[in-house]
């Protein structure tokens, strides 16, 4: 009776989230400028490089004079996506490296990413258990006792399995909390782990009107250098499995 009544309490907590999160962005919405007819159907969530195109044309044309409204309308976009676990936060972050300098798109985009992976987690941790052990209960399974292995190198862990594309980031989000990984090194994990990603989706931004489709952003030669720092986020544990080897 007792985990009905939690569980209930935690989707209403969910659906309470949701309708506050998409008031505050139909807000955002709302708050930009005037548009054209021909203008208005590509103030939308971009899903393919031609959605971002033509978003980025339309928000590039409107920045200079209402900078803050294209920045804020970015940043509760792209919390409200990773929230909720919804597609779309990659071309975002191809958007961001378009419209703004390289060190406020990266800040911008590593920020979002950390602040609505979290919320992510939190709602997770409220009403996620159900709907991971239904939908993918092998899979967590695996992952629990992974997280399990790594118990004394957690936010070196999660640097990796953020740097690498080996775990879906929608699935890190919703199973973390499910699997006993706490929430700073989760935090701080994300923050600092989609920092190499981003910055390539960042610079690929800065050439958007030559892309023609999301895999153009990510080239062989950029994939090879997210290796390259998802082995150095290990080598912190592995120095410290030689000294302790060493002392032992």
């Amino acid at each position: 009776m007792d985990g009905e009544i939690s569980a209930r309490k935690g989707l209403l907590v969910v659906g309470l989230t949701f309708v506050i999160s998409s008031t505050a962005l139909f807000y955002v919405y709302a708050s930009f400028p005037t548009l054209q007819e021909n203008e208005k159907q590509y103030l939308k969530i971009p899903y393919d490089i031609e959605d971002a195109k033509n978003l980025g044309k339309l928000l590039g044309s409107y920045k200079d004079l209402y900078y803050v409204q294209v920045l804020m309308g970015l940043f509760v976009t792209y919390i409200f996506l990773q929230t909720f676990a919804i597609p779309g936060s990659i071309f975002l972050s191809i958007l961001s490296g378009f419209l703004f300098p390289f060190p406020l798109a990266l800040t911008l985009v590593c920020t979002c990413s950390a602040i609505g992976a979290s919320l992510c987690y939190l709602l997770s941790s409220l009403a996620g258990k159900k709907l991971v052990q239904k939908y993918c209960p092998n899979k967590a399974k695996l992952w629990a006792e992974t997280v399990t292995k790594h118990k004394d190198n957690l936010l070196n862990y999660m640097l990796f399995v953020r740097i690498t594309p080996l775990i879906p980031n929608w699935f890190i989000n919703l199973a973390s909390p499910v699997v006993g990984v706490p929430l700073l090194p989760f935090m701080i994990g994300t923050l600092f782990g989609v920092a190499p990603a981003s910055f390539v989706a960042i610079q690929a931004g800065q050439t958007l009107n030559k892309l023609t489709s999301s895999k153009d952003a990510f080239p062989l030669s950029s994939l090879f250098l997210l290796f390259i720092f998802s082995l150095l986020s290990l080598l912190p544990v592995i120095f410290k499995s030689q000294i302790r080897k060493k002392f032992e």
